[in-house]
């Protein structure tokens, strides 16, 4: 009994200090939901559920914010990038060119207006011919022209650019300069090399040459003095994103890119420890090649020219080949202006590396992700790739196209990725741009070149479209699974990115937009409206977005597109699934001349309805479509008449019509049997009735005139 007493005296003391610890639990639970209510109704900017009725694609809950409006930035706005501003340098230190890395504004500091295009402005010259040229309007800097025209990187000629293929270090000619380092790099001819990265890229010649070889270029530069590289670049239809290589990673994982370039780029690859290098290996991948043309590269014929001595020139190499060694890069091929390394293959000399305490730089400590890379620092030290990793490689890589659709081995990196999850993901965005064609014919035409998929899984949609005249650059979410790296396995390319933050490229860069669940995976943390804002800045004018939504996001993302002037139309799914909707929108023509605003009118629905309507005249004979518009048309004036009522009305008031339309049902039954075999889609709409046709067509004709 003594026995029980003490221990019951015991389990009181014990519960009057756990009851202080249990109330301050529960005062920290409810200050934290407290503190989440205010942060969600920040965020989301007075958001309540409505019951929605209308047409059969609305839903009975839906997410609804009250009403925006945008005004038009002035026009020392048309080449605005929020979070590489010259306008802000002064407020960050010149240290290693910090202050043209990525700094965003505050968000009490955002514009919350639409970007205006220059006066003047063009639709761009469409791919292939904007390689050569593009509308002087557009991209109106004459610095890179007067201070590069000698060099032939572009040159004005009337109301266009130019340009001739030349560079800095190839004065013969980009196509001349590829043609050597490929003597070089046999790998670049057989579908060896695929991705390639171009730091200091100019006006992306040299990335737009490799497109002609099957080679996708990243080509890299930040916003500096020559005002407008990466929007040369992009105007051009070639890849690009604004970027320096300064004290943060690049926005790469580990082992990306199959090949690394740099021609002049005036990059002190030496200094500060050699991290510039040490970047390049990290996201090159085992075995993969670094390019470099011009200094300290045949210092002996050159150095005269660089206004130095050839001593100097020749420590500089030396010191350059050193460090090179000592990251287990091996001296590839050399021969005049370019020098190729290789990186290592395997582990082998990484090992050696680890074995001496001496050794510089050395290894990086497993406390450092390899594929961290948003808004990393830059470490001097050596990212060895993971001895888990055997077929990374770029012997061990398939070669391209192969590789597009062939496993990738870092899928097994991803939660829950597997090779069954691979294919399934691959085989379902094949049925999903087949889809997306039908609603929007422009996807696969010369309409469209540069696409951007703001939130992708493995890269599904670029692997899709890779037969069209198009390019991808795919977004992984910093915050999201990291899946990049199979993209780049893929042989596709892509970045890192925060959605809350603006993208790091110039206005009107992009011709179509793809999102996938964006606003419903992000909703918590990114505003709407700020994010539809970065999507229009981006956009080209007369661009096109597919957003792929949940249907409680998809109205009110239409309400917000609507106050940015672009027109959107809402449609299924290719499951038909009432839960997610598609948005097809286009971004309108606005100009801002002498303060007011003029704008175009789009083709989004010209083109989808023209698809639509042409059936009904191609595909039926000839006399039989006459009576088919005069139906339709009667019927559509006649709102109130139905399909039934007006098969009646031909009945009582117009028997001879009635007899006739009956005449060529008889006559295009026998018309079918005979030509079935030649035309399936002739065969499906001959089929049917004129009265159903008619009614048909009367359906897309109030469908148009409701839009």
């Amino acid at each position: 009994m003594k026995y029980k007493d003490e221990k019951y005296e015991k389990a009181e003391k014990g519960s009057l200090k756990v009851l202080p610890k249990t109330v301050l639990l529960i005062l920290l639970c409810g200050l934290s939901f407290y503190l989440g209510g205010l942060y969600y109704g920040k965020n989301i900017v007075e958001v309540s559920n409505v019951a929605k009725t209308g047409s059969s694609l609305d839903v009975d809950n839906s997410l609804q914010v009250k009403s925006v409006s945008f005004s038009e930035c002035s026009s020392d706005y048309q080449d605005y990038t929020p979070c590489t501003d010259p306008r802000k340098w002064k407020k960050y230190g010149t240290h290693r060119l910090t202050f043209m890395e990525r700094h965003c504004p505050p968000v009490f500091d955002r514009k919350q207006c639409l970007v205006p295009p220059p006066n003047g402005y063009k639709p761009p010259i469409r791919w292939p011919k904007s390689k050569d040229e593009c509308w002087y309007r557009n991209v109106p800097y004459d610095w890179i022209n007067k201070q590069k025209s000698n060099q032939h990187w572009l040159k004005k000629e009337g109301e266009k650019f130019i340009f001739p293929g030349g560079g800095t270090m190839f004065p013969n000619g980009v196509s001349a300069y590829v043609d050597l380092m490929q003597d070089l790099i046999p790998e670049m001819k057989d579908g060896t090399i695929r991705t390639a990265i171009d730091t200091g890229c100019g006006v992306a010649s040299w990335g737009g040459d490799l497109l002609d070889r099957g080679i996708l270029t990243v080509s890299l530069a930040p916003r500096d003095n020559h005002e407008a590289q990466v929007q040369f670049a992009l105007e051009r239809g070639i890849p690009a994103i604004l970027g320096i290589i300064s004290t943060q990673r690049l926005p790469f994982p580990s082992n990306s890119f199959d090949m690394a370039h740099c021609s002049r780029c005036l990059i002190p690859w030496t200094e500060f420890g050699g991290v510039y290098l040490l970047e390049i290996h990290r996201i090159l991948r085992p075995g993969g090649f670094w390019v470099l043309s011009g200094p300290p590269v045949n210092y002996e014929n050159r150095w005269k020219g660089w206004d130095t001595t050839v001593e100097e020139q020749r420590s500089n190499y030396e010191k350059l080949q050193d460090l090179l060694t000592s990251m287990c890069f091996k001296l590839y091929a050399k021969k005049d202006d370019i020098a190729v390394w290789q990186k290592s293959p395997d582990n082998m000399c990484y090992n050696k590396l680890s074995n001496d305490p001496d050794a510089y730089p050395p290894k990086c400590d497993d406390s450092l992700e390899p594929d961290s890379a948003w808004y990393t620092p830059l470490r001097p030290c050596v990212v060895v790739p993971s001895p888990k990793l055997k077929k990374t490689d770029l012997e061990s890589t398939p070669k391209w196209p192969e590789r597009l659709h062939s496993t990738p081995e870092r899928i097994s990196d991803v939660p829950g990725g597997n090779g069954g999850l691979f294919k399934r993901d691959d085989s379902k965005w094949k049925t999903r741009a087949k889809h997306y064609k039908k609603l929007l014919p422009a996807v696969g035409s010369d309409k469209i070149r540069n696409v951007m998929d703001m939130n992708t899984a493995y890269g599904g949609l670029a692997a899709a479209l890779v037969d069209d005249p198009l390019w991808v650059m795919n977004v992984v979410s910093s915050y999201a699974a990291n899946t990049l790296p199979v993209v780049f396995d893929r042989g596709l390319i892509g970045t890192y990115h925060d959605w809350c933050e603006a993208f790091s490229t110039y206005p009107r860069t992009y011709d179509l937009l793809h999102v996938d669940g964006l606003f419903t995976s992000e909703n918590q943390r990114c505003e709407m409206k700020y994010v539809m804002l970065e999507m229009d800045r981006i956009l080209r004018p007369n661009g096109y977005a597919i957003i792929r939504e949940s249907s409680y996001f998809a109205d009110t993302i239409a309400s917000v597109a609507k106050e940015l002037r672009w027109s959107c139309r809402k449609e299924k799914t290719e499951s038909e699934s009432e839960s997610e909707k598609l948005l097809i929108c286009q971004k309108k023509l606005w100009l801002l001349e002498n303060n007011v605003t003029t704008t175009t009118i789009d083709d989004i629905n010209i083109d989808f309805y023209h698809e639509k309507l042409l059936r009904y005249v191609t595909e039926v004979d000839y006399d039989q479509s006459i009576l088919v518009w005069h139906i339709a048309t009667e019927m559509l004036h006649q709102t109130d008449i139905a399909c039934s009522d007006y098969m009646m009305y031909l009945l009582i008031v117009q028997p001879s019509l009635m007899s006739t339309v009956a005449g060529i049902d008889k006559t295009q039954r026998l018309h079918v049997k005979k030509h079935e075999e030649q035309n399936e889609n002739a065969r499906e709409y001959s089929s049917k009735s004129v009265l159903f046709q008619a009614c048909m067509l009367a359906k897309e004709l109030k469908r148009i005139q409701e839009q």
